[in-house]
């Protein structure tokens, strides 16, 4: 039986590829010219490594028709009806599939971190661990804790973990955390504290436990000791003592 392959689906993913080693080679070089210039500190290191794939302007960049160019096309056409606190811009309805499509979303359309943790949590887990497969781009991770410690709540405390364990199975995760920025660790030991306080703590002593319902009950206490025991296994993996 003859089998057809799909050439669409290898050069998006051979594209993927490149751009993901590209970046990767592109932010190494940023990392080992910031320890050449003896940066001050952790943050002017990071600074550098973000801004490495900015080029800079050409003489004909600066000189010549001075044409009125958009700069930020998803901040122009978002509708002011957008800024509503649980609402996206338009032009993320369509949501993004690979890292860099991400990038791109996240830095041009998204202006405030209620509608960066709205753009999360529709994405969800799965998406998250497709999209950053190859790694979380330098940085990145530091902004994802940011973002769900200023947002979180009781509703989507399930949904955060799943989040968060999804981009702790990421590649190179270990270092992402360990490059986290004073502030960005501060960020993540609030999250884990906020979601430790949104435990329902049910209570599972037996004088608790009814015999009309002590099917319910167990059911319920086994389910809270597992999230429980996930949120730990979290916090070492964030280093969060």
């Amino acid at each position: 039986m003859e089998v057809m392959m799909d050439f669409h689906a290898l050069e998006k993913e051979l594209q993927e590829a490149v751009a993901a080693d590209e970046k990767y080679q592109r932010e190494n070089e940023a990392k080992f010219r910031a320890v050449r210039q003896k940066v001050a500190s952790y943050e002017e290191f990071r600074d550098i490594v973000l801004a490495s794939h900015l080029k800079p302007l050409e003489k004909r960049d600066k000189t010549g028709n001075k044409t009125k160019v958009s700069w930020n096309s998803c901040a122009r056409k978002a509708s002011h009806t957008q800024e509503s606190r649980g609402e996206l811009p338009q032009e993320l309805q369509q949501l993004p599939g690979t890292s860099s499509e991400f990038y791109r979303d996240w830095r041009r359309c998204l202006k405030s971190s209620q509608e960066q943790y709205r753009f999360l949590l529709q994405l969800g887990p799965q998406n998250l661990g497709q999209i950053f497969q190859a790694d979380v781009a330098f940085g990145l991770l530091g902004e994802f804790l940011t973002v769900l410690s200023e947002n979180v709540s009781v509703k989507d405390r399930d949904s955060v973990l799943e989040i968060l364990e999804s981009l702790s199975g990421t590649k190179r995760f270990g270092l992402n955390v360990a490059l986290l920025s004073r502030q960005e660790k501060e960020s993540c030991r609030h999250l884990f504290e906020k979601l430790q306080g949104m435990e329902t703590g049910l209570t599972c002593s037996p004088e608790f436990v009814h015999e009309e319902s002590t099917t319910v009950t167990r059911n319920s206490c086994q389910s809270e000791g597992s999230a429980e025991r996930k949120l730990l296994e979290l916090m070492q993996l964030y280093q969060v003592s």
